[in-house]
């Protein structure tokens, strides 16, 4: 599966758009795509190519109807999502690959309203067109409502990290340090990767180090001081700063 940025720049091409919104609906020779979305043979040869190489699409050599040469047909096999969100004091990228299996397999991570739809498509059974069409129209209305749940808690998100800008600012003077805390607060249980973040801001590995020991001294403190904790470790442990946040025992 190719990466964010990967994908974001292929995307951002609207003929490639274009070309595997009709693939993903059945395949295609490169001369009907030409013919249907008006650009030439060479132009849809050419992002195929692109899209061929990352990963996007696969093409298949098959025996021509009316006896001439053997033709390439291309079709989409990747799945998945390409997530954006951005705003004040909001930036959130996420390149989700979509699960794989039968409806069946699906279920155990559908919400409620769509298990019956998966239980109702079991096995290989034909679908008809207006069968096809309730179940698309109901699957339509829980993924609305789903965006828009999701788009409340991505809003929520984004209020927590505006509350909590003028604290960053007012205990952190050094910019390193204060990009530091950002960082850290985009994803509070994950240990951040000092490789990543110091050539971000092409820092030297040693100066990087010197900012996480230092702000994570003061981030344990502070948690451990809000909630009237002790955090107690040997002289050689390093202790991540998130380690404040495990619940009690």
């Amino acid at each position: 599966m190719v990466d964010f940025d990967t994908a974001m720049t292929i995307l951002e091409n609207k003929a490639r758009r274009q070309i595997l919104e009709m693939l993903v609906r059945e395949p295609h020779y490169p001369l009907q795509l030409s013919k249907h979305l008006e650009i030439s043979q060479q132009a849809v040869m050419k992002h195929l190519k692109v899209l061929e190489e990352s990963g996007f699409v696969e093409s298949e050599t098959v025996k021509s109807d009316k006896g001439g040469p053997p033709k390439k047909i291309f079709s989409v096999k990747q799945s998945f999502s390409l997530r954006l969100d951005l705003g004040p004091d909001l930036f959130r990228s996420d390149h989700r690959k979509l699960p794989s299996g039968g409806p069946v397999r699906l279920s155990s991570k559908l919400p409620d309203g769509a298990i019956k739809i998966a239980e109702n498509i079991g096995g290989r059974r034909k679908v008809s067109l207006p069968e096809a069409a309730n179940l698309i129209s109901e699957l339509n209305n829980t993924l609305e409502k789903l965006d828009e749940q999701r788009d409340a808690l991505i809003a929520l998100h984004q209020q927590v990290m505006n509350r909590v800008s003028n604290t960053v600012e007012e205990n952190f003077i050094e910019y390193e340090e204060r990009n530091l805390v950002h960082t850290l607060l985009e994803k509070p249980q994950r240990p951040i990767d000092l490789d990543a973040w110091s050539e971000t801001l092409r820092l030297e590995v040693p100066r990087a180090e010197a900012i996480i020991n230092e702000v994570r001294e003061r981030m344990m403190f502070e948690i451990a001081d809000s909630d009237n904790r002790v955090l107690v470790a040997g002289k050689k442990s390093q202790l991540p700063w998130w380690a404040a946040l495990g619940s009690e025992d």
